[in-house]
């Protein structure tokens, strides 16, 4: 095996540039797409690819997940130009960027390591493992987006990726990430049972309920949740009690609130301090942080984390009760299957598709549809009961 070279996987500003930057209103001009050919002067005046790949970031209205997700898929491709390929966007044909959609489904070791470690941190890795099928697609989908991008503002005169086909990734026509309702009793009784012999223990053990009872119950995003402020829950004066979220694309929704969520939602403030109830205009963070009395937002990856740790306790719990199913569904679940969970056991109680489509924020109803498994049942049940089930 030929000597490989580490790496060097040096630290690379993606930041979003501020709103009043120069490149970014340029770079958002009418005219900035309407050639298809060479431009007489470029729109931008990036001097190198990564100053294009700010600009570019910073173009769309991106939710902070959606940044975080894009910065971590450029950071890759631009560190792969310099380390693997040794070229420049200029320099880039289709053979490259059909050599790096392969790289990816196979990192070599020295790109790898499980660990989440922080960009800034020597012990970094861009990736933890392989990439599946369906998040290559994605990865290329964010550089095709990138290059067409830098065609359309004069800094690249022809776009390889044009003649670069899109990763085909599996579609699944059953949503299978979902956890059952034995299954999140068993989650919701590891989050009670935590130990809250410290005030930050007890507010952590509050906290990490609610979140548990919220995304199960209203179907929101991780990140819809932890970027909601506490004046996002309220009533109109009528009972009824909402959710207000911001989703994707920046299109905001509002999720009915059912009542044990809002009696966790009371729990938790009561936990932290506060008052049951507060008004609309309360900007405080939704979801804080419980090792400080100051009110601080968590990160996504730390409200994930916690949710992770309650559904391994669920899980050896599931296992020592010798339910196996439930057991090996909460070992792999992940904050997202309470998303899921939600929108399969209204879809097979019977609320209407179109209902769940706007409660879930799904752009096609068809995807709503994946959610609904009750005819799947009814199937296997009926042929299981038929004259022909002793074929053998």
């Amino acid at each position: 095996m030929p000597f490989r070279p580490m790496p060097a996987f040096l630290p690379i500003d993606l930041e979003p540039l501020p709103t009043e930057h120069p490149d970014r209103a340029a770079a958002s001009r009418p005219d900035a797409g309407i050639f298809s050919g060479v431009h007489d002067e470029p729109v931008t005046s990036a001097r190198n690819d990564a100053e294009l790949a700010r600009e570019y970031i910073s173009h769309g209205e991106l939710s902070p997940k959606s940044i975080a997700n894009l910065q971590k898929e450029l950071y890759r491709f631009l560190t792969w130009c310099r380390e693997e390929a040794k070229k420049t966007f200029q320099q880039m044909n289709v053979a490259d960027l059909n050599a790096y959609k392969e790289f990816i489904r196979n990192p070599p070791p020295e790109w790898v390591c499980t660990t989440k470690w922080p960009r800034n941190d020597p012990r970094y890795r861009p990736f933890s493992g392989p990439l599946s099928d369906t998040s290559r697609r994605q990865s290329m989908i964010a550089i095709k987006g990138l290059l067409a991008f830098a065609e359309h503002t004069g800094y690249l005169r022809r776009n390889p990726a044009r003649l670069v086909r899109n990763v085909r990734a599996p579609h699944a026509g059953r949503i299978t990430r979902y956890l059952t309702p034995a299954a999140l009793a068993y989650a919701l009784a590891a989050a009670e049972a935590r130990d809250a012999d410290s005030e930050a223990a007890a507010r952590q053990r509050a906290r990490d309920r609610f979140l548990l009872i919220a995304f199960a119950q209203t179907g929101a995003r991780l990140n819809e949740i932890v970027s909601a402020r506490m004046g996002s829950i309220y009533s109109e004066g009528d009972g009824r009690w909402w959710l207000d979220v911001l989703g994707k694309g920046n299109k905001p929704r509002r999720l009915p609130v059912p009542p044990a969520t809002l009696a966790a939602y009371r729990d938790y403030r009561r936990a932290f301090g506060l008052l049951e109830q507060t008004s609309r205009g309360d900007h405080m963070p939704l979801v804080l942080s419980s090792r400080t009395r100051d009110h601080v937002r968590v990160t996504d990856e730390a409200a994930s984390e916690a949710l992770k740790a309650i559904f391994q306790q669920a899980a050896g719990e599931a296992a020592a009760r010798g339910d196996g199913d439930s057991a090996s569904m909460l070992r792999q679940a992940s904050p997202h299957w309470l998303r899921h969970s939600m929108l399969t056991n209204h879809a097979n109680s019977g609320v209407q598709l179109k209902t769940l489509q706007d409660t879930a924020g799904h752009a096609n109803i068809a995807t709503t549809a994946g959610y609904l498994h009750k005819t799947d049942k009814e199937r296997h049940d009926e042929i299981l009961g038929s004259d022909g089930k002793g074929i053998l």
